[in-house]
């Protein structure tokens, strides 16, 4: 281990963007298919993982969707969440804001609440056993339609006061913001925060579009930014946070080597980026191995890491004196 990887190793931190569905390891995976006598079309772990060579994002969603299949009832969620925060809390991760894609499960007819139960038994365990806080964010599938939207953030009421946003995920291109925006006005009136996928594939269109017609409290992705210096110039003024994530940037061909990644030229830049896992399961590593992956391909400084530590928090939907209590802990660490 170098000093660097030692350092990020014990790094307080926040993950802002991960999809608790792409953190179904493949073993996990097996073990619920048997669980629940679901056929799926693997015969070993190790046939799963050869499958993960995609090379788009839609490619990656084909098998993704594929594997949430096994998941079938409140225990299956709650053992899938328990296993990203045992995962996430051994990368020194203090705070998550998981995402969830509730479409994903009631088109297959698992209720709404059994998913919803789950995933919160799950956050409730992490908080007991790792002291590891957290908050659950909706996305919307944007393959899908307004009026689906709709059904599901009514289907949510009941949990609002457990839900912390909606956002937007799944297939970028051909599908923009202001498809949403209705359903984002909805949301917002319910007193619910709003973030968005935008710019990792779609053009920088979309991510003004997230801005202006979805009104997002933080932009998720967002790397084609960079094409477009006026938008750069307005993230900056406003200091949205970008949710970046590398390992999946590299894995869905967004950039081409590691050795090319934006990450520093964001920070050079004075955005809020953030580094997160995104889908580690499928995607080669969780946070602290896109954190290593970022810094080893950028020569990122300490500074560099410090300050994308710092953004997770700033960026995260806790409260002021929260936020300010992490900052304390990791600038403390640092020094």
């Amino acid at each position: 281990m170098t000093d660097l990887t030692a350092f990020i190793a014990g790094l307080p931190k926040a993950e802002l963007h991960m999809h608790i569905e792409g953190s179904l390891e493949p073993e996990l995976m097996f073990r619920l298919a048997q669980r629940n006598q679901v056929d799926i079309p693997f015969k070993s772990a190790e046939e799963v993982r050869a499958a993960y060579s995609f090379s788009n994002l839609q490619d990656f969603l084909d098998i993704y969707y594929r594997g949430a299949d096994v998941l079938r009832t409140e225990e299956d969620f709650r053992d899938l969440a328990i296993a990203y925060f045992d995962r996430a809390a051994a990368d020194a991760v203090v705070h998550a804001e998981i995402f969830f894609d509730p479409q994903t499960h009631t088109a297959r007819g698992i209720p709404f609440d059994t998913v919803t139960n789950g995933l919160l038994a799950g956050m409730d365990e992490a908080r007991a056993k790792h002291g590891l806080t957290s908050k659950l964010i909706l996305c919307f599938l944007r393959h899908l339609d307004e009026a689906d939207a709709f059904e599901t953030l009514r289907a949510a009421e009941p949990w609002l006061d457990r839900i912390e946003a909606v956002g937007l995920d799944s297939s970028e291109i051909g599908h923009p913001p202001e498809k949403f925006a209705r359903v984002f006005a909805a949301a917002a009136a319910q007193g619910l925060k709003r973030v968005a996928h935008a710019g990792e594939e779609g053009p920088p269109e979309y991510v003004w579009q997230a801005l202006d017609l979805l009104h997002v409290d933080r932009l998720d992705h967002g790397n084609r930014s960079l094409e477009d210096p006026r938008l750069v110039a307005r993230l900056v003024a406003e200091q949205t946070t970008l949710t970046v994530c590398p390992l999946s940037n590299l894995k869905l061909c967004v950039v081409d080597a590691m050795a090319s990644h934006p990450i520093d030229r964001m920070l050079r830049e004075g955005l809020r980026v953030t580094i997160n896992s995104d889908d580690p399961a499928y995607f080669g590593g969780y946070v602290n191995a896109n954190y290593t992956a970022a810094a080893e391909g950028r020569a990122l400084t300490r500074d560099d890491l410090v300050t994308l530590a710092r953004n997770s928090f700033l960026g995260s939907f806790l409260g002021e004196e929260e936020k300010a209590a992490h900052i304390a802990k990791l600038e403390a660490y640092a020094a």
